[in-house]
């Protein structure tokens, strides 16, 4: 089923959010949560502190658009394979291919989340919204996942395969983050996820058979 495009007003509000995002993430890596205030984001991110709380509760809030943004995109892959393709399959394959680093964007990106994952080991409130971004994705993919293994799918199995998804990736990007491995290549976070992927899902009846 399709779904309706967003409107031209929810572009420029997802649009504002992300800026804001980048702004709080570049000064989370250069000066540390502690040192950042809402305001310093809200004038990097070139907009009043009233539209930054219009969006957000917090300065660590702010970040969430940006950590959400890989796990949207690996979800849209997932959900363009072909129903009965095989749902192990094709798993691997949006989770390699959201994580490859294949351009420059993607590269950075996971840079991003890298610095943003350190930052959160002595910032109690940002490893909060990372582990909130993890649910709520968690919670979105039990649909997509669902879709692909068909109408029969035993649904307690269908959302163990989204809660194994979703921490495998969570724990790859972790693990990688606590390195200083390359975006590619050995212990990245594609070789990771997909590691993780096999290993907490190899017993699970609905990607086995």
């Amino acid at each position: 089923m399709s779904t309706k495009p967003p409107s031209l007003t929810e572009r420029r509000k997802a649009a504002t959010q992300l800026d804001i995002a980048r702004a709080a993430a570049e000064l989370f890596t250069e000066r540390g949560p502690d040192q950042t205030t809402a305001e310093d984001v809200a004038e990097r991110a070139g907009v009043a502190l009233r539209t930054f709380y219009r969006y957000f509760r917090s300065k660590q809030d702010a970040v969430a658009p940006l950590l959400a943004h890989g796990a949207d995109r690996w979800r849209e892959l997932l959900a363009e394979s072909e129903p009965g393709a095989g749902l192990p399959a094709a798993l691997e394959r949006a989770v390699q291919e959201s994580l490859s680093a294949s351009d420059a964007h993607t590269a950075e990106g996971l840079r991003q989340t890298r610095a943003l994952l350190r930052a959160a080991v002595d910032d109690p409130a940002l490893r909060a919204v990372w582990y909130r971004v993890n649910q709520e994705s968690e919670e979105k993919l039990v649909d997509v996942v669902a879709g692909l293994a068909g109408p029969g799918a035993d649904p307690m199995a269908v959302r163990l395969t989204a809660a194994a998804a979703t921490d495998a990736i969570r724990v790859a990007l972790e693990a990688w983050a606590a390195t200083d491995a390359e975006v590619t290549g050995p212990g990245s976070p594609a070789e990771l996820a997909v590691r993780c992927l096999r290993e907490l899902m190899g017993g699970m009846r609905l990607l086995t058979g």
